[in-house]
């Protein structure tokens, strides 16, 4: 084989290397970006009439976040997160697409969530106890 040969083969197989190496850097981030809005894993999808209340907890947080079910015109969202014997951290506004996310630190505590699209509105209780 000759040199040139040779340097082309390298050549290849170190670009083959690199945009391998680029796509497992780039890749975590969005697929993190596509499926979670907050850190830690979801525990909880949470469906009513015009949204969904996404859930997620790592270490002793709770993370919630509110998605419409129709996207791109804004409208009344709300997401709230209360830990047992705290006030609750709310997000509330016009939004196109989601409210939140919210965090508190629950520890071992149960926490009620509460989302709101439009007219419709969830309340979930005290779960995650």
């Amino acid at each position: 084989m000759h040199s040139g040969a040779i340097r082309r083969r390298l050549a290849l197989g170190l670009a083959v290397l690199t945009a391998s190496g680029l796509l497992a850097v780039a890749a975590p981030g969005e697929a993190q970006a596509a499926s979670g809005y907050c850190p830690g894993r979801k525990v909880r999808t949470l469906p009513f009439a015009t949204g969904t209340v996404l859930v997620y907890k790592r270490g002793g947080y709770v993370c919630a976040v509110t998605l419409t079910k129709r996207p791109g015109v804004k409208r009344k969202m709300s997401v709230s997160v209360q830990a047992r014997g705290n006030r609750p951290v709310v997000d509330a506004g016009k939004y196109a697409h989601h409210a939140g996310p919210v965090t508190v630190h629950a520890g071992r505590r149960c926490v009620w969530l509460k989302g709101q699209v439009g007219r419709g509105k969830f309340s979930s209780g005290w779960i995650l106890c």
